[in-house]
C-alpha cells in the first residue's frame, strides 16, 4: 500500500525558526531525482538560525549568497562549505527577515544509501547541491511532509555544533535531535 505524504503548507514555514525547527524532527524529506527515482528520509537533527544570530549567514546582512535566506519562506537555502560539502536549510519566517533551519541529519526511509549523519553527508546522499538553492519546498519534486507516525517523538535540545565563534549565541539551545536515534551527527 502506498503512503501518501502530506506536504507542509506555507503557513508551517511562516513562523520563527525556533518554532519550526523542533517540529521538523520526524518529518519526511522527499526528493525526486532527475532520473525519476524518489528518495525519502526522516529528519532526525536540525539547528535553528535567526537574522540577528551571530552564527547565521544572514547576521552581516543581505548578500548574493544569503539572498535566499531573506525569503520568502518555504525555500531551500543551499550553500557550499569547506570546498567540499553542500548544506541545506529550510527558510522560515516572513520575506525580508532572514531565518532558516539547517537540516543536520536524516534517517533513510526509501532509496537512500550512504551516511546521512551530518549536513554534508545528508546532502551527498540525497544528491542536494547548489542547483536546489532557492527551490520551492511546496513543489512536488523536493518537499517536507508531516511525519508518517503520530507517536510522541522524544526531542533533545542543546547547543549548536561548530559555532563557538558566535559568543553567547554558541551556548543557546538551538539544536534539536531525536533522542536515541543512531542517525544523529553527535549526541
Amino acid at each position: 500500500m502506498k503512503t501518501l505524504l502530506t506536504k507542509h503548507p506555507l503557513s508551517f514555514y511562516s513562523r520563527p525558526s525556533t518554532e519550526v525547527a523542533p517540529e521538523l524532527i520526524g518529518c519526511i524529506l522527499h526528493r525526486r531525482l532527475p532520473s525519476g527515482e524518489e528518495v525519502k528520509a526522516a529528519i532526525s537533527e536540525v539547528e535553528a538560525y535567526m537574522q540577528d544570530d551571530e552564527a547565521s549567514h544572514s547576521f552581516r546582512g543581505l548578500t548574493t549568497r544569503t539572498s535566499v535566506m531573506f525569503g520568502p519562506p518555504a525555500r531551500a537555502y543551499v550553500y557550499f562549505i569547506y570546498g567540499m560539502y553542500y548544506c541545506v536549510n529550510v527558510v522560515t519566517e516572513r520575506a525580508g527577515h532572514a531565518s532558516a533551519v539547517l537540516l543536520r541529519a536524516v534517517e533513510p526511509v526509501k532509496n537512500l544509501e550512504g551516511r546521512t549523519c551530518g549536513p554534508g553527508l545528508l546532502c551527498r546522499a540525497m544528491k542536494i547541491d547548489k542547483a536546489l538553492n532557492g527551490h520551492d519546498l511546496l513543489s512536488d519534486d523536493f518537499f517536507i511532509a508531516a511525519p508518517e507516525t503520530t507517536e510522541e517523538i522524544p526531542i533533545v535540545k542543546g547547543p549548536r555544533i561548530g559555532v563557538d565563534y558566535a559568543k553567547h549565541w554558541a551556548r543557546r539551545h538551538l539544536r534539536f535531535y531525536l533522542k536515541g536515534n543512531p542517525h544523529v551527527s553527535r549526541t
